[in-house]
């Protein structure tokens, strides 16, 4: 499997990593997400390993902390030869100081995360979303002090704001400190927000971006489209996915299935994951999977690409409208801007 450096550093990902929600007794927050543990989530890294995975995702609150336990253990040996990431923000107790980007927080969830995972370094520690009450240099100073302890060997953050993620690069610069390598965000055919600031921002200051959600919550893989009870459930059921229930949704769908047809063997989530590790700014992107064959399904796009014209036709039925002042730029200073009709360059 092709691998990537993560941002402006000399971590190399593979393009696809794994993500570990699903990891869990189907307790705590998200623990509903899935139920994988024991034989099945060790099958499940095997699956990775054996084609080239290397990046396995986490946060301390998937499951209120068993996915970290339940993903040490899965590992056992591997652990050394792999790169386990993890993220740190959400509430662990009920106390003022367990939630949020203190340092007071960051250091004692970090130390929690290390005894969960079983292991004596993490090796992409995450901030899984903005604090606006903790200063940010208190973030990223405790931060740079957990890479100093050898606890933590690099840094990133998700679910930034594109001024959130500028703002912490300057901190990070000023200070000689350590910075964000990568970035933990959504993005899919059906979600390209990231496009308008946060990818820009990524190429532009050597942050990576490492991509959760990229089949839209399972829309993306067509299913809904068969005509499937148990899916069709799930579509009524789940209001986010409801929402790409469109016609826009429709012809992104349709798109898909047209391109997998022309590649034997090749499924519509397939084809979703390649379009996005064309995209600029992308260097990996996470696999979550209720069962060993959607995890074979998804590992199987590393095997191919899209041609340039596939892309280009993924990218029409996907094209939404660009927002202020992306939208001001692109209309008026075209000649100083031509980028804004690429979206975004590298």
């Amino acid at each position: 499997m092709e691998t990537r450096f993560l941002g402006r550093s000399g971590l190399e990902v593979s393009v696809f990593g794994f993500g570990t929600m699903t990891f869990s007794d189907g307790e705590g927050m998200f623990g509903g997400v899935g139920a994988t543990r024991g034989d099945d989530a060790r099958r499940q890294i095997d699956m990775c390993v054996d084609a080239g995975v290397n990046l396995f995702d986490t946060a301390d609150v998937y499951a209120a902390g068993r996915s970290e336990e339940i993903l040490g253990q899965a590992l056992g040996a591997k652990r050394k030869d792999v790169i386990v990431a993890t993220k740190a923000f959400g509430r662990m107790g009920k106390g003022a100081h367990d939630t949020g980007l203190s340092r007071r927080h960051l250091i004692d969830a970090c130390d929690a995360s290390l005894k969960r995972l079983g292991t004596d370094w993490i090796d992409l520690y995450q901030v899984h979303s903005f604090d606006a009450l903790a200063p940010l240099e208190e973030t990223l100073r405790a931060l740079d002090d957990l890479v100093t302890a050898g606890k933590v060997r690099y840094i990133g953050c998700s679910n930034f704001n594109g001024w959130h993620l500028m703002k912490a690069s300057a901190i990070a610069e000023r200070r000689g400190s350590e910075r964000f390598i990568g970035q933990q965000i959504q993005y899919s055919l059906m979600v390209r927000d990231a496009e308008e600031e946060l990818l820009p921002c990524g190429v532009d200051q050597g942050v990576g971006a490492l991509i959760w959600s990229p089949l839209a919550q399972g829309f993306l893989s067509g299913k809904f489209r068969d005509g499937d009870s148990d899916a069709a459930q799930r579509l009524v059921l789940n209001g986010r996915l409801k929402s790409y229930d469109t016609p826009l949704g429709k012809a992104v769908v349709d798109a898909l299935l047209e391109i997998a047809a022309a590649h034997p063997g090749a499924s519509p989530s397939q084809v979703a994951l390649n379009w996005l590790l064309a995209r600029p700014g992308v260097s990996t992107v996470l696999l979550g999977a209720r069962s060993d064959e959607q995890l074979a399904d998804n590992l199987a796009a590393a095997s191919w690409s899209l041609t340039a014209d596939e892309v280009a036709a993924l990218d029409k039925a996907s094209q939404t409208g660009m927002r202020y002042p992306n939208s001001h730029h692109r209309l008026f200073t075209q000649h100083r801007n031509p980028q804004l009709f690429e979206r975004f360059k590298d």
